[in-house]
């Protein structure tokens, strides 16, 4: 199975325009948002953003992004399920076959002395672990990595096989679903200390 697609949208950009040299030297296309789009242009990538690839704009100061079918369509869709793949067909929807996403700084928000509500709010990420879930969910015919650490080591298998085993997948899989518990987590902490608590 050919990676050809990636959607790259990280708030911790660590190693990431390397990581996007490397996949666009692979000859993969690269999606993208935001400030993480911004630094992958400046660094002279080329890059297609999100908003231009659904056809629906960025709206809400960024709260809607990346939910759309166009994104999850990619990403959740069974290569191997006629019946999904004629519905991408059908609403010209291409596969993602890799997603790099980290999340919106939330626990390193909270921690400042001078943080409000409003503060930590804004700073939950909706699209991000949304992506991540789905990413995961299809582990089969998705790469999904959260962690820079792993750029390395998933470039190194793709110019050596030009694809990632199953094995390495679901291990991706289980650090993202790892990621987004403990993310929630700190949510659930932070607005129960904040006096908002279950009804």
């Amino acid at each position: 199975m050919e990676i050809k697609r990636a959607l790259i949208s990280v708030s911790d950009k660590t190693g990431v325009v390397e990581f996007a040299r490397g996949l666009a030297e692979l000859g993969i296309e690269i999606l993208s948002t935001g400030g993480t789009a911004g630094q992958l242009r400046e660094s002279g990538l080329s890059v297609r953003d999100v908003s231009d690839y659904t056809g629906f704009p960025e709206i809400m100061n960024g709260r809607v992004k990346t939910l759309h079918p166009k994104i999850y369509g990619g990403i959740l869709g069974l290569r191997s399920n006629p019946e999904h793949m004629q519905a991408m067909e059908d609403h010209e929807i291409g596969p993602i076959d890799l997603v790099a996403v980290n999340l919106y700084p939330f626990e390193e928000t909270v921690a400042k002395v001078d943080c409000t509500l409003e503060d930590a709010i804004e700073n939950i990420d909706i699209g991000g672990p949304c992506m991540v879930r789905a990413s995961a969910k299809n582990h089969h015919d998705v790469i999904i990595i959260v962690r820079p650490e792993r750029y390395s080591e998933i470039l190194s298998s793709l110019r050596e096989t030009g694809n990632v085993d199953q094995a390495k997948r679901r291990q991706l899989a289980v650090e993202a679903y790892t990621m987004t518990s403990g993310y929630d987590g700190a949510i659930v902490e932070y607005l129960s200390s904040a006096g908002i608590t279950e009804a």
